[in-house]
Formats: structure tokens, C-alpha cells, sequence
């Protein structure tokens, strides 16, 4: 077995375990609104790091994971240093340099850092693009040497591809990846491969689920704690239980095959994809720790006949639907606390509808575009229960293009700006029954539709895409949309 957990150098300066600690569960300990004692539970941690797990991620939400890891950043001088990754999970809003920089030091003040290692950026909806603000200020702050390196969390490889193209410097995303939730290894890994961008994976195990002490058990009735109930939702979702224990079966076959256990099965398997720079395994700081167990997946590899058992399987469970990320943005939401519905309709639209006084049944939704007081025009206007949404290109506040090379990134930035007007209006994708797609270039014609499936694939409105001699700007491609609200 080896002694210490092999490493990765997933930035300048910055090497890290390929086992990290995930420190979520701290918000489950404390859930009952009693915080953990920050020095024992650093005490908990020194062990984690003088055994080689030396590299800790947590949340601005995590409860006080900040804070103990904090007072153990506090212990190292001159040692071996803690690699801390925390996560900026601000709720949509303006992000002015002013906001962004209070986010970032309130990370820095709870590590007791000057430095954060890893600044992950979680975003709850696309729809509002000032996610692309927040990036950018946070890209300046890096640059003063407040942040390490910048990585994003739940980003699907749409969005993510948007990032780069705005010259933020990514390298990191972290996503669910696992024997149950494989969606990671399609989009997402092409466009690492592409790029040099590394996954961190966690729910790799599934919450424990993917141990031996669930295999040939029922299905569980009741789940006391939240990381169980949001993986057994990706068991539901993949399959249900039956199928899971089949691929439970097969991981214990091929992990007594190598003398190893069924959890360090699971972990290798993503390990090995050339994407992952490293998967987060969970400390529960009052619990048993399994440093010796987790150290054995660094010591086998899978070979052709355990990864065609696990394709066998594969076959017969559903994929998770979606992309990376959707189980926090759209149903069915694959979390612990269940239906997200409430907190995203509380979100208010960055551009609200205005009615029109002298018409009733009509209202108006502008963007800030600098050509829409110039020529007169709206972003969306609704009359009765039509929603029409004027020719739209990847322009973000007034007038910065966004992505200018890359037509199928502007495609998604343009669809995120036009949904927002739809649902200013009180509709969603679902309403939109006509698009209109113009394009410079046919040669991008199947990133574009690919980028319009992705949104319309089981809305299927009327669609139509035109090859234009030019657009006004440095856009690929302009789309409008018509959205028939119900009644």
C-alpha cells in the first residue's frame, strides 16, 4: 500500500492530493445550530495532513469548515503547508468590484489567510449573466495575488467554455462524478482535453453509498443525513436501487479481484479518466476516518475486464439527466434539500418586465443594450399572451461582445439572455414555439444547433437558421425567439 496519497500540480505553485478532504459535512454536524469547536476539530484535520491529505475543500456555506480550517492554516508555519479550496456561492445580484472583493475577503478573513489557494465560483442561474462579472473581478483579484487560482463548481462545459473565452484564467471545475453520475465523462471531459482545464470530483462514493456496507441491503427508508439523501436521489434518478445493486455486485467482484475495497473500486475508476486531477472524499470530523483504506486505490489499476463488468452494467441504468450542474438549476433536482424550485422563482429578473400604461395587455423588457434607446426597440415585448423577442446578440451590458470567436459560446450566452426576457414575462423555455438563427459563417452551423439543442431538445419549437452575408458588431450569430404563454 502506498504511504502517501499520490499528488497532481493543478496550478503554478500549487500542488495538491489527489484524495482531498471534502468538508461538507461540517453543515450537517452543526445543523442543529451548534458549532464544532474549532481547535479540536483542527486537531481532527492535523492528522488528515501529516498523513498526506493535505489538501481541504470546502464553502462559504459549509458552516464553520472555514473557520477550522483556519486555525489550522494558523499551525503551519514553515511546515508543510494546507492547501485550502474554498467555494463563493454569492446569491445572484449585481456583482460590482466592491461586492466581489467583500466575497473574497470575508474567504480570506474565516481561512486567516492573504492568499486563498483555490477560489471556486458556484452561480445559481445563467439567466442572469452577471456570473461573467463576478468572474472578471475575480480574474483581477488574482492578479493582485489575493487568489491562487480560479476554478468553478457545478459549471456545465457550455458555460465553462464561455469562461475561457472571456480569458479568465480556469483551471479547475468541480462536478459530481461517479460510478452512478457519469455525465462528467461526456462535454465536460472533451472540452478539459481541449483546454487543460482539471475536474474535481466529488460524490464519488455517493454519500457511502458505493461501499460494501450497502451491498445486498435494502432500500433504505429513512435517511438521517443530507449527503445520503441528495446521492440516493442520483441512485433514483440512474436506475433505482435494484439496478445500483448490480453495479454494487460488480465493484465487489472486481474489487476482491484486486484485494482492494469496493470505495477504492469507485474512486479509481474516476481517478483514471485523464480529466480528473483529484476526487474529494468526505471527512466527518467526529467519525471513524478510513486514511488507510482511501490510501489503496493509488496501489491497483482497472483493466480491461473489471471496466467491460462495469459497462455491462452501465447499460441498464439510466443517465442522470442533463448536464453538470442542472441538478441545482432545473428538475429534477438532485440535492439534499430536494425540489429547488422555491429558490430560484424567488430570484428576481435582472431586467423586470414594464407594463405599458396606455396598453394593458402589453409590457416591455429592456437589457440595457446601448442600441435600444437609439432605435427605439425592446429586448422582449409581450401583447396578450405572445412573448416576441427581438434579434439578440452575446452583447453583455451595453455593448461588450461577449466570446467573439466562438459562435457556439455566444449561442449559449444569447439563449441565457433571451430566456431571462421570456421569463421576465412569466414564461420559460417551454413557451418558445419559433427561433430564428442568423449566422456569418455556415461552418458553424453545428455548434450553434448543437448549442440551441441543448436548451430546445424536448421543446422542439418551429425553427429556422440563416447564413447572412454580416452582422453589425463582431457576432457569429443573432437569434430572435416567440414564446406563447398558456390562455
Amino acid at each position: 500500500m502506498p504511504d502517501m496519497p499520490d499528488r497532481f500540480p493543478l496550478a503554478p505553485g500549487l500542488e495538491i492530493s489527489r484524495l482531498v478532504c471534502g468538508l461538507w459535512q461540517v453543515a450537517d454536524l452543526e445543523k442543529d445550530g451548534t458549532a464544532l469547536d474549532p481547535v479540536a476539530a483542527a486537531d481532527q484535520l492535523a492528522a488528515y495532513a501529516a498523513a498526506g491529505f493535505d489538501s481541504f475543500d470546502m464553502a462559504d456555506h459549509y458552516g464553520s469548515a472555514e473557520v477550522i480550517t483556519g486555525e489550522l492554516i494558523s499551525r503551519q508555519p514553515g511546515g508543510t503547508p494546507v492547501r485550502a479550496f474554498t467555494k463563493w456561492c454569492p446569491e445572484p445580484g449585481p456583482m460590482t468590484p466592491e461586492i466581489v472583493r467583500a466575497g473574497v475577503q470575508e474567504r480570506l478573513d474565516r481561512l486567516r489567510v492573504e492568499k486563498v489557494d483555490l477560489l471556486q465560483f458556484h452561480w445559481w442561474s445563467f439567466e442572469d449573466p452577471r456570473w461573467l462579472d463576478a468572474l472578471h473581478e475575480m480574474e483581477k483579484l488574482r492578479e493582485e495575488d489575493l487568489i491562487g487560482a480560479i476554478g468553478l463548481t457545478n459549471f456545465d462545459a457550455a458555460h465553462l467554455e464561455i469562461a475561457l473565452e472571456e480569458g479568465i484564467g480556469i483551471v479547475s471545475n468541480q462536478v459530481s462524478f461517479s460510478l452512478v453520475d457519469r455525465r462528467a465523462a461526456g462535454a465536460l471531459s472533451e472540452l478539459c482535453a481541449r483546454t487543460g482545464v482539471k475536474l474535481l470530483a466529488y460524490g464519488t462514493l455517493s454519500g457511502g453509498f458505493l461501499s460494501e456496507r450497502w451491498l445486498g441491503k435494502p432500500e433504505p427508508a429513512e435517511i438521517p443525513d443530507w449527503s445520503r439523501m441528495k446521492y440516493k436521489r442520483f441512485i433514483d434518478a440512474a436506475g433505482g436501487w435494484d439496478v445500483f445493486q448490480e453495479l454494487l455486485a460488480a465493484a465487489h467482484g472486481i474489487a476482491r479481484k484486486h484485494g482492494v475495497s469496493l470505495s477504492n473500486v469507485a474512486s479509481r475508476w474516476v481517478l483514471e479518466h485523464d480529466a480528473v486531477a483529484a476526487t474529494i472524499i468526505g471527512a466527518r470530523i467526529t467519525e471513524a476516518e478510513h486514511r488507510a483504506d482511501n490510501l489503496n486505490v493509488f496501489g491497483f489499476a482497472l483493466d480491461a475486464g473489471d471496466h467491460a463488468a462495469l459497462d455491462a452494467v452501465f447499460a441498464k441504468m439510466a443517465p442522470v439527466p442533463g448536464d453538470c450542474g442542472d441538478e441545482y438549476r432545473k428538475p429534477p433536482f438532485l440535492t439534499a434539500s430536494g425540489d429547488l424550485s422555491h429558490h430560484l422563482d424567488a430570484i428576481p429578473p435582472v431586467h423586470p418586465a414594464t407594463p405599458d400604461a396606455a396598453l394593458p395587455d402589453r409590457a416591455r423588457v429592456f437589457t440595457g443594450s446601448a442600441w435600444e434607446p437609439v432605435a427605439g426597440y425592446c429586448r422582449a415585448i409581450r401583447v396578450g399572451n405572445r412573448i416576441l423577442v427581438s434579434g439578440t446578440t452575446a452583447t453583455h451590458g451595453q455593448s461588450h461582445a461577449v466570446a467573439p470567436e466562438n459562435a457556439g459560446a455566444q449561442t449559449t450566452y444569447v439563449l441565457d439572455k433571451i430566456l431571462a426576457a421570456i421569463r421576465a414575462h412569466g414564461g420559460g423555455p417551454e413557451h418558445v414555439v419559433r427561433t430564428r438563427v442568423y449566422l456569418t459563417d455556415a461552418e458553424d452551423c453545428e455548434a450553434v444547433s448543437r448549442a440551441h439543442g441543448r436548451v430546445f431538445g424536448t421543446v422542439c419549437p418551429a425553427n429556422t437558421l440563416l447564413e447572412v452575408a454580416r452582422l453589425i458588431g463582431p457576432y457569429k450569430v443573432e437569434i430572435e425567439a416567440e414564446a406563447v404563454l398558456p390562455g
